[in-house]
């Protein structure tokens, strides 16, 4: 008779990550039942951690351009000084989450490219936020996304890397959902994006230091969207996130700057 699987087998099995905006919580999805929030750090087997030139989307992945009205055309659309502020002198790249209210959990992206005539959209999408809306003060579990302007640095997914100049983790640490999921769950993480507030620049999306503590949430990630609210994280289509893995460079230092569009203009 065949041996079953040894317990520590069964214990790799069981470890999944759970991105959005606090620390692991087993069985929890990114705007599942529950909330869902990190990556477990020490999950056996090394994950493969790459970084390189990209060849870039693909031209079936290339979004029409998205303009969002403002009154500078040279300024980045619908973002105020406060904000505009924040973003180091050296980007050349910004992707805007645009939440559409405090209290909503739609959201419209849209990055742009800095050039010699201001900042002009490359893509947008529709997306999701944090299933409460937006905060300027982000807790663990408050199930809202932060205000704010955060560089971008790490990239990681259950899906290879689709050809990202950012460093991409790829292996054991990214555990598809499990079965018992809702099938709207089961691709969350095929592809994630580090947004970095409350984490370690230059370290995969997966690790879970906290530099300001573990109450004040973290693990947040663009990653698929599962068609509502999340966590904390921003959720985007497939094909959002593979053009945008292809597309942010980090030698232009991105970043991303997310709000409601009240606190986004203020």
């Amino acid at each position: 008779m065949r041996a079953g699987p040894s317990s520590g087998v069964r214990r790799a099995r069981a470890v999944m990550a759970a991105a959005c905006g606090t620390v692991l919580m087993a069985l929890a999805g990114c705007g599942g039942p529950v909330g869902g929030d990190g990556a477990k750090n020490g999950v056996p087997g090394a994950p493969r951690r790459t970084a390189g030139p990209a060849a870039g989307p693909s031209r079936a992945e290339r979004p029409r351009p998205a303009a969002v009205p403002g009154d500078d055309p040279a300024a980045l659309p619908g973002v105020g000084a406060r904000l505009r502020a924040a973003i180091p002198a050296d980007s050349g790249q910004a992707l805007v989450v645009y939440g559409e209210g405090r209290d909503a959990s739609d959201a419209t992206v849209v990055l742009y490219g800095l050039g010699g005539d201001g900042w002009r959209p490359l893509g947008g999408w529709p997306a999701h936020n944090g299933r409460n809306g937006w905060t300027t003060d982000h807790h663990a579990g408050d199930g809202r996304s932060p205000v704010g302007v955060f560089t971008v640095t790490d990239a990681g997914g259950v899906l290879p890397d689709p050809g990202t100049r950012l460093a991409y983790t790829h292996g054991r640490a990214y555990y598809a959902p499990p079965s018992s999921w809702s099938p709207a769950y089961q691709h969350d993480f095929d592809y994630v994006i580090a947004i970095d507030y409350n984490r370690l620049r230059g370290v995969p999306p997966h690790d879970a230091t906290r530099p300001w503590g573990g109450a004040r949430g973290g693990s947040i990630w663009l990653h698929l969207d599962h068609g509502g609210g999340t966590s904390a994280c921003i959720g985007l289509s497939a094909e959002a996130m593979r053009f945008l893995l292809r597309t942010l460079d980090p030698a232009r230092d991105p970043v991303v700057v997310m709000g409601d569009r009240e606190d986004l203009l203020a």
